[in-house]
């Protein structure tokens, strides 16, 4: 008796074996054993799951419905059943055998998953949803998969991803193991590899909301935002209400310039919790960028109320440019920065906030030596948290001037998209750009948006392939595009555009400031754009950039000298492309346009060929949304208090004035 089961132990493991590679022969095996012993349930387990991996799930099927009922506390065999009832398309007894398994082994997260599926396919996408949720709930207490969260954690990313593939090459399917895997590649810089697994995750759980909520954040880091807008629009209709899904789904808004939308979000949250530092803030951020000044002062001070070390909150306040703080104000953020000293956080962005409030608010009671301290500390705070290398940097901005030269563009000047859509205003912030870009939205054949990151993407995609030595340097990577490559590249940005477009204007701005980096690449590609140069008085636009602290983007701007050099690098690659292509960029500097507004504003729509209109001149009158610093600047007739302000500060400038050197006086040359 001992041998006979030695030998049939010996036949069932032989079948096993067999079942992926030849189910069959393994077939064949089990259906021996049971001739022998008629209902050893193992091997009848095995005789399904060959029939179903042989192409026969409805003989299967029937097979796996006697074993269950003698077995009823089999697992494997409610599992088999489960499989072969969903091939055969019997999606009921699949979904009523998957119910039986979680309940036998709620911590199997592979059970779960397959019941969303099979609920999915008929229609019982409210179950589905909750299915995924209880297999990400499960996979959470899976060691392996908690062994490789801690590695990504710890930065052990080698580590991390060795765990997850080997899960992987075992059970592709996996949605909890695939994003986690793409976090991994996010964190590692990788963000086209994480991209995919993400993707990947929500397609193989469409109820796994952490997964889609990455998505959605990534999306936004690549400014895919009708995706991500359609992402978030399913995630707010998960059947677990979730504050942060709604949360989630205003930045998207915000991001698409539906600030309206993403305000009545932000008030319904509020009504609901109202002791939200944050969620007040964003309030106030939206409120601002509408105009709604009263409002957004209300905002932000509910925010510091409930959170009186909220530094964002406090500096959101300051930043309204025409709002003074008063000694209640200055007594509370000092008071902030005792208890954010107290609590070990002498360095944090809280802390760096506040400084940069400070200083604004002494500055605005005209006690300049104290508000030079704050700023500087302030400055010193944000530059240690950044990276910026003026050295490579220049490099970077020599070697552009040196491929845009005259002959290239001139050879180069027939590809292109031929779209005459965009205008772009480049130059340093706080140069008076915010000022331009109003004064064009005011006219009723432009249409304003925001500083667009899409012109910053395609560039850095193309200097990513010099980076990864794909070409040995920028000239070469230039010289390879093609007049098709041209043109795609220049349809590519109209097209990522167009989703900030809310009108029928025939055209728009887009006020990334930066872009001044590529005015020869948007020749390149986009040859019918109009480029407009804002500019200010070297001194005057770096020490108000210097005081200003920016939410990203702006690395350079936290140190004297490297704000000095920047401004150098920027009237140099500007001037190299006035020589390389006369005209083709015009130039309006803020000092001029404060004496003489009318004047320059013709002179602006004459490079536009557009016809002059009176709105143009009574441009705070406009009521769109303004997202910058100087939102509230610009709803104002120009004034002239700002033109000399640095003045005030001259004693402690000298860093900056002697790296600007000559460019102060030929800056508006």
């Amino acid at each position: 008796m001992t041998s006979e089961r030695s030998t049939i132990s010996e036949s069932l493991a032989q079948a096993i074996d067999q079942l992926e590679t030849n189910p069959q022969r393994a077939l064949t095996q089990a259906q021996e054993i049971l001739r022998k012993d008629p209902g050893h349930p193992v091997a009848r387990l095995v005789e399904g799951q060959a029939l179903r991996r042989a192409g026969d799930p409805g003989v299967a099927l029937r097979r796996m419905a006697d074993l269950v009922r003698s077995q009823p506390g089999m697992p494997e065999a409610v599992w088999e059943l489960a499989q072969a009832a969903s091939e055969a398309g019997e999606h009921g007894q699949a979904i009523a055998a998957l119910e039986r398994l979680t309940r036998l082994q709620p911590m199997v997260a592979r059970g779960w998953f397959l019941l969303a599926r099979e609920c999915r396919k008929a229609g019982r996408d409210d179950q589905a949803w909750r299915a995924d949720l209880s297999g990400v709930r499960a996979s959470s207490r899976d060691p392996a998969l908690l062994n490789a969260a801690v590695a990504m954690n710890e930065a052990r990313f080698a580590d991390g991803e060795a765990i997850l593939e080997a899960r992987l090459s075992r059970s592709r399917d996996d949605p909890v193991a695939t994003r986690l895997l793409g976090e991994i590649n996010w964190r590692r810089g990788d963000m086209s590899a994480a991209m995919v697994l993400v993707e990947r995750a929500v397609a193989l759980a469409p109820g796994f909301d952490m997964a889609r909520d990455f998505l959605i954040r990534l999306l936004l880091q690549n400014n895919r935002l009708p995706e991500a807008l359609e992402q978030a629009t399913v995630l707010t209709a998960s059947p677990i209400r979730h504050p942060g899904h709604r949360l989630l789904m205003a930045s998207v808004m915000v991001r698409l310039g539906h600030q309206e939308q993403a305000k009545a979000i932000y008030e319904d949250l509020l009504a609901q919790k109202a002791d939200e530092p944050q969620l007040w803030q964003n309030l106030g951020h939206v409120q601002k960028t509408l105009g709604d000044q009263a409002d957004a002062i209300h905002s932000y001070r509910q925010a510091v109320t409930y959170q009186p070390t909220m530094g964002e909150a406090w500096w959101s306040l300051a930043n309204l440019k025409t709002v003074r703080l008063d000694d209640a104000d200055i007594a509370a953020m000092e008071q902030a920065l005792a208890v954010l000293e107290r609590a070990g956080k002498p360095d944090g962005e809280d802390i760096f906030h506040i400084h940069f409030s400070l200083g604004k608010a002494l500055e605005d009671r005209a006690d300049y030596a104290a508000s030079f301290r704050h700023y500087a500390q302030g400055n010193r705070l944000r530059r240690a948290m950044v990276r910026h290398d003026a050295d490579e940097f220049a490099a970077e901005v020599a070697a552009t001037a040196a491929v845009f030269t005259a002959g290239f563009i001139s050879e180069r000047d027939r590809g292109g998209c031929q779209a005459p859509d965009p205008i772009f205003i480049v130059g340093l912030p706080r140069s008076g750009s915010t000022l331009v870009e109003q004064i064009l939205a005011s006219h009723s054949q432009v249409e304003g948006t925001m500083e667009l990151s899409e012109m910053m993407i395609i560039a850095g995609r193309l200097q990513s392939r010099v980076d990864e030595r794909e070409f040995p340097d920028f000239q070469a990577m230039i010289d390879s595009l093609s007049a098709a490559d041209c043109r795609r590249l220049g349809e590519e940005y109209i097209e990522r555009t167009r989703a900030h477009r809310q009108t029928a204007k025939p055209l728009f701005v887009d006020k990334m400031p930066n872009n001044w980096q590529h005015v020869g690449l948007i020749r390149l590609i986009l040859p019918n754009a109009k480029v407009i140069d804002a500019r200010r008085h070297p001194i005057s636009c770096c020490f108000s950039a210097w005081k200003q602290h920016f939410a990203r983007g702006q690395a350079y701007s936290y140190d004297m000298v490297d704000i000095g050099r920047y401004y150098r690098d920027y009237m140099a690659l500007m001037a190299t492309f006035d020589l390389a292509a006369p005209g083709a960029v015009h130039r309006v500097i803020y000092e001029k346009m404060v004496k003489n507004t009318r004047g320059e504003i013709t002179r602006m729509l004459a490079y536009l060929g557009l016809p002059f209109e009176e709105g143009c001149v009574t441009f705070w009158q406009n009521k769109r949304a303004v997202r910058t610093a100087s939102s509230e600047q610009v709803r104002q007739p120009i004034f002239t208090d700002a033109v000399d302000h640095w003045h005030h500060f001259e004693e402690y400038l000298s860093p900056l004035i002697d790296t600007l050197g000559d460019a102060v006086d030929r800056y508006a040359a």
